[in-house]
């Protein structure tokens, strides 16, 4: 298993660069003020496609061979990547499939479709319809993208954290959230690299901890998965993600459905930006550890936007 490298970030930005432009990080007073920190966030709601994980979705299909693109790819996703790769393989030429879970979020499921990838529903959950694609792969020839134990997927969410480093090099902690964890190991590989003071802390649902329960006890555990944040809901851990988050991660967090929901209305409060659940997941994070965050400057990773808008409703009618 190769284990992404600072490298491999740098050469990644030098690939997304002409498809990608840098995205926000903005200084928040009202947020500060509720965190008793230095705060701000990082816009990767700002994407195409409204999520980061479109980095590592261009990245990857820009190394694919000649004949892993005439294959065509598939994937598994609850939403975020599956738009990323929807998104890349149009920007390239290639079929591409998508495997969701049924009941997935709507947003997401007609931005893949209008990116013009091919929709394969199948199971309750993300777990599911990855074993469906798997076997659909293995059956059809087609390119199995993993979720999660992909290098060239981390090597290009990491990019995001080049850019948090390189417009704050004085941050104290990143917050990331963590379904699978690309996001956390990419800012783990970057910040231990640049400047190893930089804590980098992890965010997970408590409904959905299984990366979490895997770095904490240092081997694979599956758990169970009720969150309504499909960005961090996974059963099971990827194996590369863990690699690198057992070796330099400083924290990890778990957050309750109640705090996810708080942090999305205060989100659109403070910055007047819609996070999605595993979007405010940083901020839920961030007031639960405010004693230890007190004083310091902290970045806190806005990873998606893409929150339904019955899903909205919902959360402004219990916290409003």
């Amino acid at each position: 298993m190769h284990l992404v490298t600072f490298q491999d970030i740098l050469y990644a930005r030098r690939t997304i660069a002409p498809h990608l432009r840098p995205t926000p990080l903005y200084p928040y007073g009202g947020l500060s003020e509720l965190v008793g920190a230095e705060v701000w966030v990082k816009h990767e709601n700002h994407q195409p496609v409204g999520a980061f994980k479109v980095r590592g979705g261009i990245n990857l299909v820009a190394h694919l061979s000649d004949e892993e693109r005439a294959r065509g790819v598939i994937t598994a996703s609850t939403g975020n990547h599956g738009q990323s790769i929807a998104y890349a393989a149009r920007l390239f030429g290639v079929r591409a499939i998508v495997g969701m879970p049924q009941g997935s979020n709507p947003g997401k499921v007609a931005s893949i479709r209008n990116l013009g990838a091919e929709i394969h529903f199948h199971g309750r959950d993300f777990d599911d319809a990855r074993l469906y694609v798997e076997a659909l792969a293995e059956s059809e020839g087609l390119r199995y993208v993993s979720a999660g134990n992909e290098a060239h997927l981390v090597a290009g969410v990491g990019t995001y954290t080049l850019e948090i480093v390189e417009a704050l090099p004085d941050v104290d902690v990143i917050v990331v959230p963590v379904g699978g964890g690309s996001g956390a190991s990419g800012a783990c590989t970057v910040v231990k690299t640049i400047n190893p003071a930089i804590q980098v802390i992890g965010v997970q649902a408590e409904k959905a901890p299984s990366a979490y329960l895997s770095w904490k006890e240092g081997r694979r555990v599956e758990a169970g998965m009720e969150t309504f944040a499909e960005g961090l809901a996974t059963r099971a851990p990827f194996d590369l993600p863990q690699a690198i988050l057992r070796q330099h991660l400083d924290d990890f967090v778990l957050v309750s459905e109640r705090e996810i929901k708080r942090a999305v209305v205060l989100m659109l409060k403070h910055t007047h930006n819609l996070a999605e659940g595993a979007g405010a997941a940083a901020l839920a994070a961030a007031l639960k550890l405010k004693e230890r965050l007190a004083g310091k400057k902290v970045a806190l990773v806005q990873s998606g936007g893409n929150l339904s808008l019955a899903r909205l409703s919902e959360i402004l009618s219990e916290e409003t």
